[in-house]
């Protein structure tokens, strides 16, 4: 398993070396939140980064959004740049210690930047994260990377067998409004807490 520590993550942000991070909102999940009617939900982004998409949630009624990030550093970036946002809304913390109970988990870039042996135990965290009926809503890379990660790819069979236990399936298809560099390499996932 590879070593991906905080210091690995706040390295690569003070090196300017954040190739996942687009400057803003991701359009998949920008839309996603402009249809949903009930801004009241409680929210976690996990592995969040500079957390446009927290920003983007926060300063459109979704009052209850959390943050989540392993490195202090696009923590502090974001505080900076967000002053009024709660501090107690703002974990800098190990996913995986996280506890909490939330109606939507967002996934932007979180997913593939841990080490795919990971990949039962995010899951399994995941479902403990979400309420019933709660909702894992976001993108996951559609393609194999011909270096050694982060980013870790995969393809949707792969991804299903993870999934396909534990949550009911509503979304699990190509991404029709990723960005430019990302079209067709990207799919948009809705995933349901109701298994059992």
């Amino acid at each position: 398993m590879m070593f991906l520590d905080e210091n690995y993550w706040t390295d690569r942000y003070k090196l300017g070396k954040t190739g996942w991070d687009i400057g803003f909102p991701s359009p998949p999940i920008l839309q996603y939140l402009d249809q949903f009617e009930n801004k009241d939900v409680k929210i976690l982004i996990p592995g969040a980064g500079n957390a446009y998409e927290v920003e983007y949630a926060y300063e459109n009624g979704f009052q209850n959004v959390h943050l989540l990030d392993f490195s202090s550093e696009p923590i502090q970036r974001f505080k900076a740049k967000n002053p009024e946002f709660p501090d107690n809304q703002i974990f800098l913390t190990d996913f995986f210690e996280h506890q909490g109970q939330y109606d939507l988990i967002i996934e932007q870039t979180f997913f593939c930047a841990l080490d795919p042996e990971l990949r039962p135990d995010y899951v399994s965290k995941m479902k403990s994260l979400l309420k019933p009926g709660g909702k894992l809503v976001g993108v996951l890379f559609d393609r194999k990377f011909d270096f050694e990660g982060p980013p870790f790819g995969g393809d949707k069979v792969e991804y299903l067998s993870y999934f396909d236990p534990f949550f009911e399936i509503k979304t699990f298809s190509p991404c029709y409004n990723s960005i430019p560099e990302r079209l067709g390499s990207e799919l948009f996932i809705i995933l349901e807490n109701s298994k059992v």
